[in-house]
Formats: C-alpha cells, structure tokens, sequence
C-alpha cells in the first residue's frame, strides 16, 4: 500500500494510461446501453408472451444470460424469446468473455502495473548521499566491483536506462536508479557532484556520451572509462574521463607475461610504494619439489615469499610447504631483489617454438602483441577470416580441429592461451588441449568468476579472470596507496601498528600464525623496510604493509584491531 499514491501519480501523469482509460470507459459506457436495451426488450417479449417482470428482473436475466450462468428460473417459451435469448448469449460471450477482459488488461491492468513498476524503481538518491559510487552499465565486472566496494563499505548505485532491465537488477538486490546516461537531471539526482567515482563501462559511444554529459554537469567529478578499443582511449579522454582502462588489452597482456619457457622471470603484478609484488611459476625450475624452508630465497635473495597460488587457489606460505610444479610463487620484494631471482631462475627452461593462442579477438591480439615486443614467437588460431586478414602468425580455423591445432604448432608449443570470452569454450578447450598435451601449460582467461574453478578442474595451469582483473583495477584506483588488490581475493594493505603489538618483534606478534596475513614491509618514519626479519620490533608509531586474502584481512582486523 506505500506504492499507491506513487503508483496512482506515475498513473494519471501518462498520456497514454489517461488515453487508455478513456478507452475503457467507452467499451463500458457502450455495455451498458446494450444490457439496458436488452432488459427493455426482455419486457416487450415477457409482455407478449403472457407474463409480467420487473425492470430489476429483466436486468438479473440479461445478465445471467450474457455472462452464460444460465441459472434457468426465467425462460422464454416462444421461438422469438428463445431466438432473443440466442443473441443476448452469444453478444455476451463476445463482449463480456472476451472484450471485457482483453479491453481491461489492455486499457487499465497492463498500464496500472507499469505505473506500479516505475513507481517501485528508484529515481533518485536520499539528499544525504556523500562519497557514494555510481556505475554506469552492468556485466560482470561491474558485479564483482559491486561485491568489493560492499566489502570496503562504500555506497553505490547503478543508473539504468531501461525500465525492465532495472526492474531485474532491482529485485536481485542492487541498488539501482532509473535514468538516461545522457540527461544532465540524471546527475542531478544521483548527486553525482558529491560521488567519490563514477564509472562507465558499456560500449565506447555510449561511455562517450556519458562522460561528455557529465563533464559538463561537473568539472570536478573523478570518471573513469573503459575502452573497448585503443582508438577510444584519446576521445574518452578528450570527452572529459579523468582515466581511461582497456581492460581487454590488460588482460590479453598480462595472460601473455605469464606463458612457460618464456617468461619464467618473476612478474610484476602490483607496485605498493618502494616494493614490488610479483607471480613467479616455479614449474620445471630448481625450486620445484622443495620446501619453502629448502628454498632458501629469503637468505639467498632477499625476496619473500608471501603467499603460493595452487591451481587457483592462495596458500599462505608456512616453512614446510611443498613447491609443486602447479604452484606460482607470490614474491615481494625490491626491483634490486626480483631482478636477482631473474639472473638465478628466469634462465630455465626456455623454448623457441611458438606460443599458441587461441582466439583472435581483443585479448588475443593484446597477448600476441605482448609477445612481438619481446621477440616471442606465437600463433594465433581463428575462425574469423576477417581478424585473420594476411597476418603470417595467423591460423584459419577452428581450435577445435585437430588439424588446425597441429597446423598452428601445438606437437612443440610450451604453452597455450585460450582468449576467446565464452567461459563454456574455454572449458572446452582447455580439456581438448589438457588431452592433446599433458605437459603443456594452459593459461586460459574466464569471464565470468564462478568458471575458474571449473577451468582448472579442466586441466588449466593460471586462470585470469576478466571481471576481477577489472575490478581490481577500480579499485586500486580508488583506494589509492591504501589498498592494493593485486589478485582475485588477495590484497595488499596498510595499517598502523596496533597498540598491543608496541614493542614486540614480529616473531612475537603471531600475526601470521592468527590472521593468515604476512608482513611485507614496516613503514618507520618514512623509512620503508622491505621483508622485515623476524626479530624486527614494531615502534609505536609503525605502519604495517600487509598481503592475504580477504577473510585473512578480516581476521587481522578482529584479531587486532578490534579489540
């Protein structure tokens, strides 16, 4: 009942539900004349047939007749009653069971329940909202930015131009407002002069036209764009983005830094200060088979291993775990440092036959582009002979031909990237490709989060996927040094020093061993200290820089800071 007065404004505003009601009163006005005329006539042959009714039982007749009850206890004897009452019948069934109710839902019902969803779908933001975040568009990196601003408690709200699309996203549980990319009023109501970001990721006319919109609502107002392609990176900056992503060429990239025999070198994935964080695969290296303990980086090198990745899922790193040929190492160190584990284990197992990807769309040329500056070779198949062309390192066909496949090279190819963005075919050819060569390497991409799991159960070695890798970026972008989301489900972050741990040496604080997290580094009076020693005590006035999960920082944060 709090929709009514909403329900019955949005209503009566229309044109066309006024129009429609008018409509409706019409077919009824009409009716009703006909029922009268009908009971009139009722009367005019009771009389001639010898009987005698009141007005009210002519009307109780004409409408047990026309609505087909036919209850029976008036009856016409004669052929002309019985050919009257024929008519009465047949009319009603025409106007009352077929054109009442279609004229009804048509007229009055279908329009009252748009008027009831438009006045149910948000329109504008409370005039209390500050810092909040608004997002332009909905696919799935915008879901998993979505679930991530929650965990770091920002308010948000996805403007949506279409009514049922909104009406979707709204009973799904987002926060959404009703409204056009392009209207100036749309800003206006979703206080977007007071929003910490705004972010646009459809396509490149429309994220064009909205940041030119709201450019000229507010020349104040941070915007960041994604692009779908290079081209439309300089006109979203001309239109007004304060930052512009190609979040399909990030990821075609970053799948390529990661291929076997190529790249054993250890690969940035994140800056936090003065300290590196980087991803080295430890597969068909000296590191493989031993324990962290065995490895002896720390005291060789000086980088720290923070964490392990085994086959998609993060361990914290303890003394005695295995270095197996799945496992990629997370190491933090200095530029110095990382270049050191380069010169020791980046010179193993180098390959000279062509890296295969499969897929030439966006991903796949920014992976191909990516391996032509570092002089790799590679070949990509595709089916498009359009993306094809006359590129030399190009193969026409289908990944799923064996044929095609041993064409491009796959007999001899360390690795393979699978770029293509249905989720089901890279599924399916990370198992066609885990048959052909058990001992390739797979770095395959996922669209959507849910399937990473299900690609490494299907044989593959790095899974990337596209919606976090995009969602980490914003918000890297948005917590600034604060956070670092350097993984899908792993950050870095810093905090001051709890005060129980004053004085005490990291040995002591057991922030390991009770929240999961590792210490990376200890900001001392402006003095970064990377991969502090164990007997390193903590000062008051201490900044903690922290790895882990998203659970293990929320452990960290009860454990420590909560207290």
């Amino acid at each position: 009942m709090k929709f009514l007065p909403s329900v019955l404004i949005y209503f009566f505003q229309s044109n066309k539900a006024r129009t429609n009601v008018k409509a409706l009163s019409k077919f009824i006005l009409v009716l009703i004349l006909l029922m009268t005329f009908y009971s009139i006539m009722f009367h005019y042959i009771k009389a001639y047939e010898g009987e005698e009714y009141s007005f009210f039982a002519g009307l109780y007749w004409t409408i047990v007749t026309m609505s087909t009850l036919g209850y029976g206890d008036i009856v016409f004897n004669s052929d002309l009653g019985r050919a009257f009452s024929s008519i009465v019948l047949l009319s009603g069934v025409v106007f009352l069971l077929v054109m009442l109710p279609f004229t009804f839902i048509r007229f009055f019902y279908a329009p009252w329940l748009e008027a009831q969803n438009k006045a149910r779908t948000p329109r504008e933001l409370p005039e209390y909202m500050n810092g909040h975040i608004l997002l332009g568009g909905m696919d799935p990196l915008m879901a998993s930015l979505i679930e991530k601003l929650k965990q770091y408690g920002y308010q948000y709200a996805i403007i949506v131009s279409e009514q049922q699309r909104a009406l979707e996203l709204y009973d799904q549980g987002y926060r959404i407002i009703l409204g056009e990319l392009d209207d100036l009023e749309t800003y206006r109501r979703t206080r977007a002069d007071r929003a910490a970001l705004v972010f646009f990721n459809i396509d490149d006319q429309t994220n064009t036209s909205a940041v030119f919109t709201l450019r000229e609502f507010s020349r104040d107002i941070e915007i960041v764009a994604g692009a779908e392609t290079r081209e439309s990176v300089d006109i979203l900056e001309l239109a007004g983005s304060s930052k512009v992503y190609q979040f399909s060429r990030m990821l075609g990239r970053s799948l390529a830094r990661r291929v076997l025999g190529v790249s054993m070198h250890a690969n940035i994935i994140g800056r936090f200060s003065d300290m590196l964080i980087a991803e080295a695969p430890a597969m068909r290296t000296p590191l493989e088979g031993k324990s962290l303990v065995e490895s002896r980086l720390r005291e060789n090198i000086g980088v720290n291993v923070v964490g392990l990745w085994e086959r998609g899922k993060f361990l914290a790193p303890l003394p005695d775990t295995r270095i197996t040929s799945d496992t990629v190492l997370v190491l933090a160190g200095s530029e110095k440092q990382l270049a050191k584990y380069d010169e020791i284990y980046g010179i193993y197992n180098l390959s000279f036959a062509p890296v295969l990807i499969l897929g030439g769309g966006r991903v796949g040329r920014a992976a191909a582009e990516s391996l032509e500056e570092n002089d790799i070779e590679f070949r990509v198949v595709e089916k498009s002979a359009r993306l094809v062309g006359d590129r030399e390192k190009y193969v026409l066909g289908n990944a799923a031909d064996l044929d095609v496949l041993k064409k491009a090279g796959i007999d001899k190819s360390p690795s393979v990237i699978i770029t293509t963005n249905q989720d089901d075919l890279n599924i399916y050819l990370t198992i066609y490709c885990r048959k052909l060569r058990p001992d390739i390497q797979i770095i395959t991409r996922a669209t959507r989060e849910r399937s990473i799991s299900k690609l490494h159960q299907a044989g593959a070695d790095l899974v990337m996927s596209y919606a976090s890798m995009g969602a980490n970026t914003i918000i890297n972008h948005l917590k600034g040094d604060n956070v670092l989301m350097v993984a899908e489900g792993l950050d870095v972050f810093r905090e001051k020093l709890p005060k129980a741990l004053t004085g005490k040496s990291l040995a002591e604080s057991g922030i390991r061993d009770k929240s999961g997290c590792s210490v990376i580094a200890v900001d001392s009076g402006g003095e970064t200290r990377i991969n502090p020693s164990p007997d390193t005590v903590f000062k008051e006035d201490d900044e903690l820089i922290l790895i882990g999960t998203t659970d293990a920082e929320g452990k960290f944060m009860n454990c420590f800071l909560k207290k």
